[in-house]
């Protein structure tokens, strides 16, 4: 078994594993979060199916992330469950495959899926964030492979869809979940040092006022993504774009967060990560109000998903950062778990199942009006309390 000790740690090619499996990973979300939910229309499924059905992955990361983060630190192993987990969630899928269509089914093993899926990134990240500290922002460049994974599928995902049918979505899902398990298979075992000193518990951390306001953050913004998440391609076939232009659309979305995530280093020694966190939220109020009033204008349509730089990537670099400095190191697998439970988990399902309730009432005008709200008064959580450490300069 590979396994980095201290030494060893700032050499980039011993990240390299680790970007490829981001890559993989991310990937898959490429294909599945801008068409999954046109997918299931395709099948004639409510409004309030889809979104439970979409639902399920961020359900998952509610119970999911603090599990597999308390076994992993638990054991002190963090790969077995990586590998085992990956290659589980892709076996649980293959069931959708067989019986795409059936409602039920659909549901139970895309429930397992999600269960299995949400156990790899937190450890991943955990692992990711560990190797990188002694140099800021460097974790965010190897987390921009991911982003590229994602751009690759929401591009070609939505010309292959366009040439292969809707009703192939499944097997390309399938066949990229299988990427992430051989990808899972070269990632390494990183060794924490090990402390001799008495380890405070993990509820003093959480009850410090800067996690609680980081968490409350993080919670808001992962709301205001529900709607965007579980509805935003359906609004735009709603307007007439087609899905190639619907894939190139979140593709702009993700050129963007490639950008920012490789300037992390310097963006990171100049600014404040709580100030970074704060700019992400306003971001966030001026793109759902966009996207609310003018979804069907192509020219805003773009600048909206320009702002996912700040939105997405801004706001996950600057709170993986704050994570780190506010946990012990014993204590981060779970705190990168309870960062996933509280944000995507919570956060996301709330705001995509609140979205669906909703949306055959006021459509995409009303939810994310309320995405734009939500990430509002994240501002005014983020500066009345969090309070403002200086950058770290190198």
């Amino acid at each position: 078994m590979t396994s980095f000790s201290p030494g060893r740690e700032s050499a980039m090619t011993s990240l390299r594993p680790f970007a490829v499996f981001y890559f993989c990973y991310f990937a898959y979300s490429g294909l599945f979060g801008p068409f999954w939910g046109l997918y299931l229309d395709s099948l004639s499924y409510t409004p309030w199916q889809i979104s439970l059905l979409i639902a399920l992955s961020t359900l998952a990361r509610i119970v999911a992330p603090g599990f597999w983060g308390w076994l992993a630190d638990r054991q002190g192993r963090r790969r077995p469950i990586v590998i085992g987990t990956s290659i589980s969630a892709a076996a649980a899928f293959l069931m959708i495959c067989l019986h795409a269509g059936t409602f039920f089914w659909v549901f139970v093993f895309l429930a397992l899926t999600h269960f299995f899926w949400a156990a790899a990134l937190p450890l991943v990240e955990a692992s990711t964030a560990h190797l990188t500290r002694h140099v800021p922002g460097r974790y965010s460049r190897i987390r921009a492979w991911g982003s590229i994974g994602y751009l690759v599928l929401a591009i070609l995902g939505g010309y292959l869809l366009d040439w292969l049918h809707l009703a192939s979505m499944p097997w390309l899902t399938l066949a990229l979940l299988g990427a992430v398990a051989a990808a899972s298979l070269g990632v390494p075992e990183v060794a924490a040092p090990v402390r001799k000193s008495v380890r405070a518990p993990l509820s003093d951390t959480l009850k410090q006022r800067p996690v609680m306001a980081l968490f409350t953050c993080c919670f808001l913004m992962a709301f205001a993504f529900g709607p965007y998440y579980t509805f935003y391609s359906i609004g735009l076939k709603d307007v007439g774009f087609s899905k190639s232009a619907i894939g190139w659309l979140w593709a702009v979305g993700v050129l963007s967060e490639i950008g920012v995530f490789w300037y992390m280093p310097r963006i990171m020694g100049r600014f404040a990560l709580e100030r970074l966190m704060q700019l992400s939220l306003a971001s966030g109020v001026v793109r759902f109000a966009l996207i609310a009033v003018s979804i069907g204008n192509p020219l805003l349509a773009v600048v909206a998903q320009l702002l996912h730089a700040l939105t997405f990537a801004l706001h996950h670099a600057s709170a993986i950062g704050l994570i780190h400095r506010y946990f012990a190191e014993h204590h981060h697998a779970k705190g990168q778990g309870l960062y996933i439970i509280a944000s995507f988990g919570v956060g996301g399902s709330l705001g995509g199942l609140l979205a669906g309730a909703l949306w055959s009432y006021g459509g995409v005008a009303l939810v994310f009006g309320i995405s734009a709200l939500a990430a509002g008064c994240g501002v005014l959580v983020c500066h009345y309390f969090l309070p403002v450490e200086p950058p770290v300069r190198t």
